[in-house]
């Protein structure tokens, strides 16, 4: 990779990730709310909402120490480090030098770790019992992930995400070993979980008996919580940039010629379109589950990954 390419693609992963992940997030609602028969907020109303908050000052508790404070930035910026590990628009990983999909995930547990401390900082019933939540819920959904993305790497020899799509994009027979499919459809029930959405949670409560992720971030303010709303919808989009560029890579640029990045973006948009609209269909055909019933689905999650990794070896 030239030097250009070093500069540039790093500049317009971040772009994409940062710039679009509001755009996600007000297309499902405006999806959900015309199933529901209602006008909905605009598309662009998430940008209308981080704007506010980053006008606000923020208030914070006399109780809390520097954890409270570091947790927006913690979160924010751990966030736009996997940004520069994921494959978006090429199968070039720009941080391609610095690590791999473990440190991805540990990136995660990072984030969530500093806002479950942060919900305890208070001394906030509420935000105490979603913090306790968040990490139950964490205790099983990262087996699942990490096991179902193990699954792709030993498929492709690698770790790196980078490599993991340039092999997929080679060899697209790998594609057809059902053990991928197994895969797919634990890191598909995991991201329901780590993003937050319903069944397993609810991004639309404030009751404190359902809250999980909402319940964390209630003594949170102005730029505080934009960030940490800004990083959650990031979140939710490099988890669906991981699931359609691993096992979807089809159309993403292997160069950084500008009609193979061009192309790579609009397929980029489209499949995350669509797998935003399958989001807003499986929440629209379920409720929200009891959190004595969460175990139950990540479990299932869980045999998924354990299934898939057991088929690789005896299919080949």
């Amino acid at each position: 990779m030239d030097v250009a390419s070093k500069i540039v693609l790093p500049l317009l992963q971040l772009i994409v990730i940062v710039g679009l992940a509001p755009l996600v997030k007000g297309f499902i609602n405006k999806i959900e709310a015309r199933f529901q028969n209602r006008r909905g907020p605009s598309i662009f109303q998430p940008y209308y909402n981080l704007i506010k908050l980053l006008r606000k000052d923020a208030v914070v508790s006399e109780t809390a120490s520097w954890i409270f404070r570091a947790t927006p930035y913690v979160t924010f910026i751990s966030i736009l480090i996997i940004a520069l590990l994921v494959p978006v628009l090429s199968s070039t990983v720009p941080a391609n030098f610095t690590g791999d999909v473990i440190l991805i995930i540990y990136l995660f547990a990072l984030g969530r770790f500093f806002l479950a401390l942060s919900s305890l900082d208070t001394g906030s019933a509420f935000g105490g019992m979603g913090g306790m939540r968040e990490m139950m819920v964490s205790t099983m959904a990262e087996p699942a992930l990490m096991l179902s993305v193990f699954t792709v790497s030993l498929a492709t020899g690698s770790t790196n995400l980078g490599n993991i799509t340039s092999t997929m994009v080679d060899q697209s027979t790998i594609l057809l070993n059902p053990s991928l499919f197994l895969a797919f459809a634990a890191l598909a029930i995991v991201i329901i979980a780590e993003a937050g959405r319903i069944p397993v949670d609810n991004p639309f409560t404030h009751l404190e008996l359902t809250m999980i992720h909402e319940g964390m971030i209630l003594e949170f303010s102005g730029r505080y919580l934009a960030l940490i709303e800004w990083a959650s919808s990031m979140k939710l989009l490099l988890l669906l940039t991981i699931l359609v560029n691993t096992f979807l890579p089809w159309g993403i640029a292997s160069d950084m010629t500008f009609p193979a990045m061009l192309i790579s973006f609009a397929l980029y948009v489209v499949k995350i379109g669509f797998f935003a609209f399958l989001i807003v269909i499986l929440e629209m055909s379920f409720a929200k589950l009891r959190i004595f019933r969460v175990p139950n689905l990540l479990g299932t999650a869980l045999v998924l990954s354990i299934l898939a990794i057991i088929s690789l070896y005896v299919v080949g």
